[in-house]
């Protein structure tokens, strides 16, 4: 999926790994030092897109809403999930920061790999999980000649509004 986040001043998108959706809303995880996390700190809130463009003439849902991180022992269980490279890549990346070279990162890799040769690799406690409570979730449908369909859902607590949109 598409994450889009801000600081207040700089917007950005990237695509993130889609892990979950319950009650709660939309769930992912990441390095809470990345970029990501630092503009989720600031503003909690971000919008989500999911495209298809093979099914129909294209079908896309957009997500907006606040985010919150997961509690520690949901990211816990997630993570010791993860294969061994990737739970060994959590502790060696310092996402979003400048890296002299590849030869640093890889000698980063080793350097944890060795702390952890003789165990299981724990959750870096700068590691875990964010939910996307939605706010708003459009359904866009393609069409023909650009006559797109579109529903929107908005949250009213406690319930659900329904409204069509023009293309």
């Amino acid at each position: 999926m598409t994450l889009a986040t801000t600081d207040g001043e700089r917007l950005s998108a990237r695509v993130v790994l889609l892990k979950g959706v319950d009650e709660r809303g939309f769930r992912f995880f990441t390095n809470y030092e990345s970029d990501k996390a630092a503009q989720l700190a600031a503003e909690p809130s971000a919008a989500l897109c999911f495209h298809w463009k093979t099914l129909r003439h294209g079908v896309q849902v957009r997500v907006e809403g606040r985010v919150t991180q997961l509690p520690a022992e949901e990211s816990d269980a997630y993570f010791s999930s993860r294969p061994r490279g990737s739970q060994i890549g959590a502790w060696a990346s310092q996402q979003s920061r400048t890296l002299r070279d590849r030869a640093e990162f890889e000698a980063r890799i080793a350097e944890v790999e060795a702390r952890f040769v003789d165990g299981p690799v724990p959750r870096p406690p700068h590691w875990g999980g964010f939910v996307v409570a939605p706010r708003r979730i459009e359904f866009w449908y393609g069409a023909d000649f650009r006559l797109h369909e579109r529903v929107l859902y908005e949250a009213d607590a406690p319930t659900w509004t329904k409204r069509l949109l023009y293309p």
